[in-house]
């Protein structure tokens, strides 16, 4: 792991506290590290870290500075999925259920929309929301050991987040059915086969191939490279109308028995009884 720079000091990123910013090479190399940083709770996605993401793309793709970008999560996941008493706070709850909606919703969009190249360095376990930032990345280095699941039919509710507009077009619709409605986990090494992940690599190379590629992509033609991305992501436009209505059937399992029981299952380590 390189040694990096001081972190960015800019009043566009103070309120992001969940989130953590460096130059690896300082601000004139172009590549900004963004960590997800809470690492006591394996970067689990709660209310705060949920918000903040659906809003740091666009605010990435309005800095000049900014040629390319590198995501990772601190300490040993990537993140561990949605933190269980924020979700506790929507099973049930309309406007709360509206609120994370939206959130969920820009996370996708505002990746798509951002011309800026992001590279996902994916150290760790990636499950829920941290998955969807980590797969909607255009470039994903994984930890070959690495585990992942979307997770969502665990929980009971369909598969919103970022699943449907993606996984078809990165691993096929067979695999993407087989993993989604089974949940079953997968590693990087199975991940890269299939194609749903850019490489694999062992755990200590993924942040320096991770940076390896941002820092090929910063040095590039910037624009070229941003319109070449733009390109590429009608392709996920194109998908953006399934995407809304697996979200929206998201949501609306959030409001029925099948969410209550699979929280509560999660919450007592137990085999969920769906009925």
């Amino acid at each position: 792991m390189p040694t990096l720079s001081t972190s960015a000091s800019d009043d566009r990123y103070e309120s992001y506290d969940r989130l953590r910013f460096e130059w690896p090479d300082g601000v004139d190399g172009g590549v900004l590290l963004i960590t997800l940083d809470d690492p006591d709770k394996m970067n689990a996605t709660d209310a705060a870290m949920h918000l903040q993401l659906s809003q740091i793309f666009r605010t990435i793709g309005d800095d000049t500075r900014v040629r390319s970008v590198v995501v990772t999560g601190a300490g040993r996941a990537f993140s561990a999925g949605g933190d269980l008493d924020w979700i506790a706070e929507q099973v049930g709850d309309y406007a709360q259920t509206m609120r994370v909606m939206k959130e969920a919703g820009d996370i996708v969009r505002t990746m798509i929309d951002c011309d800026t190249p992001i590279v996902s360095a994916i150290n760790g376990v990636a499950v829920g929301a941290g998955l969807a930032v980590a797969l909607m990345a255009d470039v994903s280095i994984i930890n070959e050991d690495a585990k992942l699941t979307d997770g969502h039919i665990r929980l009971g509710v369909a598969g919103g987040d970022h699943a449907v507009a993606i996984w078809p077009l990165l691993c096929g619709m067979a695999k993407a059915k087989y993993y989604l409605l089974t949940a079953d986990f997968l590693d990087g090494r199975e991940a890269e086969r299939i194609g749903l992940v850019s490489k694999a690599v062992a755990a200590d190379e993924v942040m320096d191939t991770a940076l390896g590629v941002a820092r090929k992509l910063a040095a590039g033609p910037v624009d070229a490279t941003r319109m070449t991305k733009r390109a590429l992501n009608h392709w996920l436009r194109q998908a953006l109308p399934n995407f809304e209505a697996s979200l929206a059937y998201e949501m609306l399992n959030f409001l029925g028995p099948d969410a209550a029981e699979g929280l509560a299952a999660l919450q007592e380590k137990r085999t969920p009884d769906f009925g």
